[in-house]
């Protein structure tokens, strides 16, 4: 089997996956924390112990691609990957000249995910998508059937309420994100749960009822004709969305590695130009 490695870069995470020359099927993924500083050296090992303990039968590894929102981590994680690859390492930039397109004002400020998530969504679904991605951030994405990001909305992530609570107070302790059994907690733990937990919930939600009343992708355009304009896909990613999307009203589909697919089909784009 040839396959390409992907890495996305987050602020919290990095995202490692193995996938299909075509960037649509993930043989195996890792995930390593962004925030321990590692030289070239030291990611090359990481990476050649993760590829020795990964699936059998991958024959080869024909390229890399890399999606970064940390430039400090970008450079020194391009060399350490073309150490264990046969062929070129890929950045995906805005000025990658993927076949989609950035209407927002200042195009070169998207970030790696966002436009990577345009493609994967314009390839995978051919709908008007809202790709909710809930990690460090929680980011919500606007894309046009034809693969067109038009803008969205940034919020802070999942993790950071319950960092700030542990950091801001002297009595609350860092708990787990996970469902509470119930929305009253009768600990601090499950209070703490409850809070997080039931309001990320409420916010993706309500920030999707408010995006479906914005926007109207489908408007002067023929693109759209046969669909309603609240015809809109909407799909949760991100390392938390198999926890929160399943108990939102909004959310249509979980796809945990649209992110990782949208770089391996950037790959696959960008080795045949």
């Amino acid at each position: 089997m040839h396959c390409q490695l992907v890495a996305d870069v987050g602020n919290t995470e990095t995202v490692f996956g193995l996938l299909d020359l075509s960037g649509l099927e993930v043989v195996q993924s890792w995930r390593v924390s962004t925030r321990v500083p590692r030289t070239a050296a030291e990611y090359r090992v990481l990476l050649t112990a993760l590829l020795a303990d990964g699936p059998q039968g991958v024959t080869s590894i024909r390229r890399g691609v890399i999606g970064s929102v940390v430039p400090t981590v970008t450079r020194t994680l391009r060399e350490s990957m073309a150490s264990v690859t046969e062929g070129p390492v890929f950045e995906v930039t805005a000025d990658s000249g993927l076949p989609i397109s950035l209407d927002v004002e200042e195009p070169r400020t998207v970030g790696a995910d966002r436009i990577v998530n345009t493609l994967a969504a314009k390839t995978r679904f051919a709908r008007n998508t809202i790709a909710v991605d809930l990690g460090t951030a929680t980011t919500f994405d606007c894309i046009t059937a034809e693969g067109v990001f038009c803008g969205g909305v940034i919020a802070p992530g999942l993790s950071a309420g319950l960092d700030w609570l542990a950091r801001s107070t002297a009595k609350l302790p860092t708990v787990e994100l996970v469902p509470p059994g119930t929305v009253i907690g009768r600990r601090t733990e499950t209070c703490i749960q409850s809070g997080v937990f039931y309001s990320a919930i409420d916010a993706v939600d309500g920030m999707v009822a408010r995006i479906r009343e914005s926007w109207r992708p489908d408007e002067g355009s023929g693109a759209g004709e046969g669909r309603q304009p609240d015809d809109i896909l909407v799909v949760a990613t991100g390392g938390f969305a198999p926890v929160i999307a399943p108990h939102t009203r909004s959310v249509d589909r979980v796809e945990p590695f649209l992110t990782l697919q949208g770089l391996g089909i950037a790959g696959a784009y960008l080795a045949d130009r």
